[in-house]
């Protein structure tokens, strides 16, 4: 169950309220607000808060870069400017909250974009729910053959069953031990902060995750890709629909120049315009190393 009855009931109070306020809204979030969207078996993406819209970023840029964007006739492309060039501080006008339930492992690649203010639920003073991840059969996958970091086809079969038993069992067990240790029904038991560390990775935890537009773009550039790991790039895509109903915008400049873009080296452009020449270039002829060539040709035959 994502939401435990009394965070359930908190939300239902929560939405029932409403305030009068002057402050820019966005009316497609203002509709999120409150409400839990469920992700993997047991987790859950819910907007907190947020502060700006499109018109923030807008009225930041003409304060800061003054004459220099009057030539910009209207706000859409003021902000496509601004994400082509790589400027970033008018998106930082716009702040986020988000409740995040998730997988500890997730969490722990998620925890790398350190550009957040994050308040996670402690196991040092509340006992963790008996909640675990456990992955769908089509994401049951081996690893891959060509990517240290990645994955390869779908386990099917017996070896299937197998992994999904040893996943199933092996929560069960340590989470029954955790119950055990922890000093509870007049037991002495040992203290929540040491019985924690016999958990497994995949035991559910939440927070509370803030941060500005800008480097939530950053965030969801690298774990919305399609190369990112599915159980955290399903949170960024999550994430990804929520932005574009908080600053349509912003979120289309950034799917079409970041989500959709391709970054080339000097090496690649000029292959480019060698190609177009009508040149054929190879591997050898590039000066590109394999990996460089294969990336390279995955942008340019992308349509193929």
């Amino acid at each position: 169950m994502p939401l435990s009855p009394d965070q359930q009931a908190d939300i239902d109070a929560a939405r029932a309220a409403t305030q009068q306020t002057r402050r820019a809204t966005a009316p497609g979030l203002e509709e999120e607000l409150f409400t839990a969207h469920e992700v993997l078996d047991h987790g859950f993406v819910r907007v907190v808060d947020y502060m700006g819209d499109d018109s923030a970023i807008v009225q930041a840029a003409r304060v800061s870069y003054g004459a220099g964007t009057r030539h910009v006739s209207n706000d859409e492309g003021l902000i496509r400017y601004l994400m082509r060039h790589w400027h970033s501080t008018p998106f930082e006008m716009c702040e986020i909250k988000l409740h995040v339930k998730l997988p500890v492992f997730v969490a722990r690649q998620w925890i790398r974009h350190r550009t957040a203010n994050v308040n996670e639920y402690s196991a040092r003073y509340s006992i963790l729910d008996r909640e675990f991840y456990v992955p769908a059969p089509d994401a049951l996958a081996a690893q891959s053959t060509t990517n240290n970091q990645g994955r390869g086809d779908v386990l099917q079969g017996e070896e299937a069953e197998r992994v999904l038993r040893y996943l199933r069992e092996d929560s069960t067990r340590a989470y029954d031990h955790y119950e055990e240790m922890l000093s509870q029904d007049g037991q002495q038991g040992l203290a929540r902060e040491l019985a924690r560390m016999n958990l497994p990775g995949n035991i559910y935890t939440q927070w509370y995750w803030k941060t500005d537009l800008h480097n939530l773009f950053h965030f969801l550039r690298l774990r919305a890709d399609s190369h990112a790991q599915y159980e955290i790039r399903v949170y960024a895509e999550l994430i990804s629909d929520l932005v574009a109903k908080w600053v349509p915008l912003a979120h289309e400049a950034f799917e079409d120049y970041r989500l959709g873009g391709a970054n080339l080296s000097a090496r690649g452009v000029e292959c480019i315009r060698r190609m177009l020449r009508g040149e054929e270039v190879t591997q050898e002829t590039s000066g590109m190393s394999k990996g460089e060539w294969r990336e390279f040709r995955e942008v340019v035959d992308a349509n193929d």
